[in-house]
């Protein structure tokens, strides 16, 4: 017989691996991600309406999703194909427009300061104050045409009312803006006024008028003059300059650029199809130009239903008119759940044969965007592509991204706590907001506030470069000194709960990331290990497994890069520093001022050797400290003393240690600061009581150190023996007395011994 193998057995699954899954907003748990071409996954991601620069919310709607498509493209290894819209012409893109023209035109024909100027201004301000301000006003407050100046005082006073103001704001949470803009304006009236009584009429004055008046001036124009703008390139240059505006702050905070970018302009005639194909379906019908979505005939058919989403949102009228828009007319309007597909063009905005959106296809794995467009906006984008397609399910999996609030509070500009990418990446960085928003649930809402980006976040950030700082150390170390084994392996019991720390840390990164990209419990593994990792580094008595520690590192530093928080070389060992360029290296440049402190180290050492004077071992070590503390600092080199007394070497960011030298003189100061205060006030506590033994005990009881009339005989020593009238004091009171006698007299002795003191200079 032929020699076979023995039986092969198919080894037991001890564990099983855990598998991805999203919380999915059309069933409102997690569910089993699963998509419907193998490991190509179709993601639509909603674009920015393109009219004003980009601001937190756009921060934390887009890193969000960035860190979501990063895990799964650079974790999971899915083929993801990523399409982002921009909306380039909308209802508020085409009011900002037109207002930007309108303004702009106004300012450019003001040559001079006149009456006619004024009183342009000052129409506009009161039709503002009358429309904008008074929502917030109480009936009683609000003004009539021509009452606005004289009745401003009250309405200036109310506002200093918190209460009365916070009862405003409750009418109308705009209320605190509109003000401010409509005081800004009458101020600036107020000064124009005076400046043309003076005959001061210049181009100058105009300007400063018109700048100040912009946000009234601007509303008022486009309520009289919209008609007049009928020039399409108004529209597409704002939407234009923004949408740059926009991907150039995406790449600030080191967003990916889609793979897809659609635009609504540049499918209008995919957009027209697509609207027939819903009428034809008869889930749309036309009115004076405009054509709705029927939602009612959605809702009604057997195969679909509205509202996936929210279905119970559908007669929230208020949101239903957020979600129309400022230019839309319901008048044609079947229901208030129906929606505009496009909208016929009037006098002042841009025309096209219709206004939608680019089509995806006829099914999408992963449609994504911020919580608050869930109703109407997502809603209608489900029930349109499903009436045209007349398909059950457009989208598998809906994601959105929570809330972000400032300080405990909505952003909002009327609130000033409205924060720009621009002015946020002033104060902290990219990778410093990725972590911010990594440390919270995806789907959640988030609290940004200065407290957490200055306590948690910095904290985070500064334990993962300590770290990585260490362990670059530690390795360059190890591989400066190869030699030749010792005979020693160097994998004991220590080394074996290391190893296995980093194979349950990758195993629990995973299940975190399964669990619907669980990213603080993510980081919260890796933050475990790195602290594992340092006891294990810094346990005295035995020899570092640099190997094992090194591999560790890498793994980490390849998890934080895949969240998008690294920069720099992939190659080295942690998250990356910024890029400094690259090219050739002037070793002059690099080397000589690392040359030239080794040297004035070495002078001085040689000068104090050669002196032999009897402090030359104190002074050497005050070199060695000068060196470490001072000299290197500024080169980026840090020395850690060590049990063995061999320096470890590390390099770090040059501003990074001056800062942390700072800190810790700022640190030493304050204490001594509080030590020097601590020990002035133990003083004036000390003279304080000194001083009360100032008065002898023989006049302590007797005018005016007590009031006149309070007794009326004393003995030889000074101690009272009769009241003010004559009475004999009570033993009770005698031997208080005495007792208040006894005490003041040993004060008077201090005081004595103390003020010869004084006069001798020998005192404090």
């Amino acid at each position: 017989m032929a020699v076979q193998q023995p039986a092969w057995h198919l080894p037991p699954r001890q564990l099983d691996q855990p598998v991805l899954k999203i919380f999915n907003s059309l069933t409102k748990t997690k569910t089993e991600f699963i998509p419907s071409d193998g490991s190509h996954v179709k993601w639509y991601n909603c674009g920015p309406t393109v009219y004003d620069a980009s601001h937190m919310g756009h921060a934390r709607n887009y890193v969000t999703q960035d860190i979501l498509r990063r895990i799964m493209t650079d974790y999971f290894g899915y083929d993801v194909h990523f399409v982002m819209n921009v909306t380039d012409i909308d209802d508020k893109i085409i009011v900002r427009a037109r207002q930007n023209y309108l303004f702009s035109q106004f300012r450019n024909s003001a040559t001079t300061l006149s009456a006619t100027l004024l009183s342009q201004v000052s129409e506009a301000w009161g039709s503002y104050v009358r429309e904008k301000v008074s929502k917030g006003l109480p009936d009683e407050e609000k003004p009539s045409q021509g009452e606005e100046e004289t009745q401003w005082p009250i309405i200036a006073e109310l506002t200093q009312d918190k209460n009365r103001k916070l009862e405003c704001l409750k009418r109308d949470e705009k209320f605190d803006m509109h003000f401010t803009a409509a005081n800004r304006t009458l101020t600036a009236l107020e000064a124009a006024r005076h400046a043309l009584s003076a005959n001061q009429s210049s181009g100058d004055t105009a300007l400063r008028l018109i700048d100040e008046s912009r946000d009234i001036l601007a509303s008022a124009l486009d309520k009289k003059l919209k008609d007049t703008v009928t020039d399409p390139s108004v529209f597409r240059s704002l939407a234009a300059y923004w949408e740059g505006q926009f991907f150039k702050d995406m790449e600030r905070l080191r967003v990916r650029y889609p793979d897809t970018v659609t635009r609504v302009t540049e499918y209008v005639p995919e957009v027209v199809e697509f609207v027939q194909g819903i009428i034809k379906n008869g889930y749309g019908y036309e009115f004076e130009g405009s054509v709705y979505f029927d939602t009612g005939a959605f809702d009604s058919s057997d195969r679909h239903d509205y509202a996936k989403l929210e279905p119970w949102s559908k007669g929230n009228r208020e949101l239903l008119a957020e979600g129309e828009g400022v230019l839309s007319s319901t008048s044609g309007q079947r229901s208030a759940s129906d929606f505009a597909l496009w909208k016929a063009s009037k006098p002042g905005e841009p025309s096209w044969p219709s206004a939608l959106g680019a089509i995806f296809g006829d099914s999408m794995d992963i449609h994504s965007g911020g919580i608050d467009l869930a109703f109407p906006h997502h809603d209608n984008e489900i029930a349109q592509s499903e009436a045209y397609h007349e398909c059950g399910a457009w989208v598998n999996y809906f994601i959105h991204t929570g809330h972000l609030h400032i300080e405990g509070l909505k952003m909002s500009k009327s609130l000033k706590n409205f924060i720009t990418i621009d002015e946020i990446l002033q104060r902290f960085t990219a990778r410093q907001l990725r972590l911010a928003f990594l440390s919270q649930r995806w789907n959640a809402k988030i609290d940004f506030s200065d407290s957490m980006m200055t306590g948690e976040v910095k904290s985070l950030e500064a334990t993962f470069n300590n770290f990585f700082t260490n362990v670059r150390a530690i390795v360059s170390q190890a591989h400066a000194h190869e030699d030749q084994s010792d005979g020693e392996h160097c994998y004991n019991e220590a080394e074996r709960e290391l190893m296995k720390s980093l194979y349950d840390s990758k195993s629990a990164f995973r299940a975190a990331l399964c669990d619907s990209f669980n990213t603080p419990e993510a980081l919260k593994v890796v933050r475990d290990l790195v602290s594992r990792i340092n006891i294990y580094i810094n346990s005295p008595g035995r020899k570092t497994n640099v190997s094992l520690v090194e591999q560790s590192a890498r793994w980490i530093g390849e998890m934080l890069r895949m969240f998008g928080l690294g920069e720099g070389q992939t190659s080295e060992i942690g998250w990356g520093q910024e890029d400094e360029g690259a090219g050739g290296v002037n070793r002059e440049e690099t080397l000589m001022p690392y040359l030239r402190v080794l040297s004035s180290f070495r002078d001085g050492v040689r000068q104090m050797a050669v002196a032999k004077n009897d402090n030359a071992l104190k002074e050497i070590l005050k070199l060695c400290d000068k060196l470490r503390d001072d000299d290197l600092v500024s080169l980026g080199v840090a020395l850690d003393d060590q049990e063995d007394g061999k320096a470890l070497v590390k390099l770090v960011s040059p501003a990074e240690l001056i800062k942390a030298r700072e800190e810790k003189r700022l640190k030493l100061d304050a204490q001594a600061a509080k030590k020097a205060a601590a020990d002035e006030e133990a003083r004036q506590k000390r003279i304080a009581k000194i001083e009360k033994g100032r008065v002898p005990p023989e006049e302590m009881f007797r005018p005016p150190n007590v009031p006149e009339g309070t007794y009326s005989q004393w003995d030889e020593h000074g101690l009272p023996t009769a009241t003010g009238s004559g009475e004999e004091l009570s033993k009770n009171k005698q031997k208080n007395v005495r007792k208040d006698w006894d005490a003041q007299r040993k004060l008077h002795e201090v005081f004595l011994v103390w003020s010869k003191e004084q006069e001798s200079g020998s005192g404090s």
